[in-house]
């Protein structure tokens, strides 16, 4: 017999605007089962039983009066959606994963949670990550670390591990995370979800802690393209304040609406090797990639090979960035002793780098992002979509990447596992991570297609084509 998460988070919501199914049961059933299982999983730094049956409680009284009145609610009303604990919720812990802010209190709401609020979501709680968003796993001195249900051994990836690891498990229906390198589209993989890391300037970063490399991006996580559509409809828009605006769609159209359009004929770039000097791809990731690039052909889109530059420039230039966004960081300085070797480690590189060499890093990744664009978009040999494996190696061992002992180590192998993920950080192009194979151990493999710039719809519409061809949402985890 189904279960109440067994039903997609756009079924839950229109089961709510129904009246089938009461926010309130919604949530008491995902708080029971983070209850038993979070344990397990380590998708949760903090819990939020208190505010979600308040919450629920209030959208099932604007649910009903809805009813009665005949008025129309938004998709996801009354649907749970836990947000990344890098993320600030006014009067709940904001831990960013550190132990220096373990007992932290947000004294404001993101702009992304002001929205999610808006819509009628459910707040369960906050989602486990890395000391300050930094690494590729989700591994903190707080809670147990992150891990894939499809491997208890193995890490859920980072930085929105936990968020990965709460929908895979069945924990959320759909979740916040966010991504400035790697950090939606890497735990999708690793958990065998959706994840869409958005165009620069399509999120609002603000208002506080606003993200001065345009590295970073809020998103959404799901078992489906339609819902984490239509979550994304719900965290875009741009704010006073911001930055960068990535193109509206045009009037009344929805990102939602585009995971019910056929993509059209697209042409294909399938970039065969790591951009990266040293790095070899793992079979199944590689043939994962081949895979698709058969598939899509099988649809109808023109595909080609393409090899990418072995450069060191960029890689330089954003680990440089990366060096500094880490020093910015506003830690208290009787917090310093408790911070994890790697964010030390990145904070004293950081620290030694002057302006010149900032804004010199800065610029050398834009211009690196302008000749990607040139040469991408040139008339006559440009493409649609590039196509590629999302990480370089399949799930790797809870640990496998921490080593407090070598933090330069570290990164390096995080860099390793990671080489396609932050050219879309690096150009603000969007980017999704597809769960369309798995090993014969039962490992999920993501593909990443990275779009234009601004055309996250597009991205949509070709990843629920490929939903429809390779249908994923049955497999379901041991634990489910």
């Amino acid at each position: 017999m189904a279960q109440l998460h067994d039903l997609t988070a756009l079924e839950q919501g229109a089961a709510v605007r129904a009246g089938e199914v009461s926010p309130v049961e919604l949530t008491e059933h995902y708080l029971e089962r983070i209850g038993r299982l979070d344990a397990t999983v380590g998708a949760f730094v903090t819990v939020t039983p208190e505010t979600a049956r308040k919450q629920a409680a209030d959208a099932e009284s604007t649910a009903a009066a809805a009813r009665r009145e005949g008025r129309a609610l938004p998709p996801l009303h009354g649907v749970p959606v836990p947000v990344k604990d890098l993320t600030q919720v006014a009067g709940v812990r904001w831990t960013m994963g550190s132990a220096a802010y373990a007992g932290n209190v947000a004294t404001v709401d993101d702009h992304v949670v002001t929205r999610l609020r808006a819509a009628g979501t459910i707040l369960l709680g906050k989602t486990n990550t890395p000391e300050f968003g930094l690494p590729a796993h989700t591994e903190n001195d707080l809670v147990p670390p992150a891990r894939t249900p499809w491997d208890l051994g193995r890490s859920a990836g980072g930085s929105s591990g936990g968020a990965a690891s709460a929908v895979a498990a069945g924990l959320a229906p759909l979740a916040h995370a966010s991504d400035g390198g790697g950090s939606i589209r890497i735990p999708a993989s690793a958990c065998g979800l959706f994840g869409i890391k958005p165009s620069r300037g399509r999120v609002s970063p603000g208002p506080v802690l606003h993200d001065v490399t345009g590295l970073m991006t809020h998103g959404p996580l799901a078992r489906t393209v339609a819902d984490a559509a239509a979550l994304l409809d719900v965290l875009a828009g741009p704010m006073p304040g911001d930055p960068y605006t990535a193109p509206a769609l045009p009037p009344g159209e929805t990102f939602a609406e585009h995971a019910r359009r056929a993509p059209g004929r697209l042409r294909v770039g399938h970039i065969t090797e790591a951009p990266v000097p040293g790095v070899e791809l793992d079979p199944e990731c590689r043939r994962a990639a081949q895979e698709t690039a058969g598939l899509l052909r099988e649809l109808g889109h023109e595909v080609e090979e393409l090899t990418l530059p072995q450069d060191k420039t960029l890689a330089r230039a954003f680990t440089t960035v990366w060096d500094v966004v880490a020093a910015l960081l506003p830690v208290p300085p009787d917090g310093e002793k408790l911070l994890l070797s790697l964010t030390r480690h990145l904070r004293e590189r950081g620290a030694r780098v002057t302006g010149t060499e900032f804004a010199g890093a800065l610029q050398r990744m834009r211009g690196i992002a302008q000749l990607v664009e040139d040469a991408l978009q040139a008339p006559g040999t440009g493409y649609d979509v590039l196509l590629s494996p999302t990480l370089a190696r399949l799930p790797v061992p809870v640990g496998a990447l921490r080593n407090d002992d070598d933090p330069e180590r570290e990164f390096a192998d995080i860099a390793a596992f990671t080489p396609f993920c932050p050219l879309y950080n690096a150009t603000g192009r969007p980017a999704v991570s597809v769960p369309l194979h798995w090993t014969p151990e039962g490992l999920p493999v993501g593909i990443m297609l990275g779009g234009r710039y601004g055309d996250e719809a597009g991205l949509i519409s070709l990843a629920a084509q490929l939903e429809e061809a390779r249908p994923w949402a049955g497999r379901r985890p041991a634990l489910w």
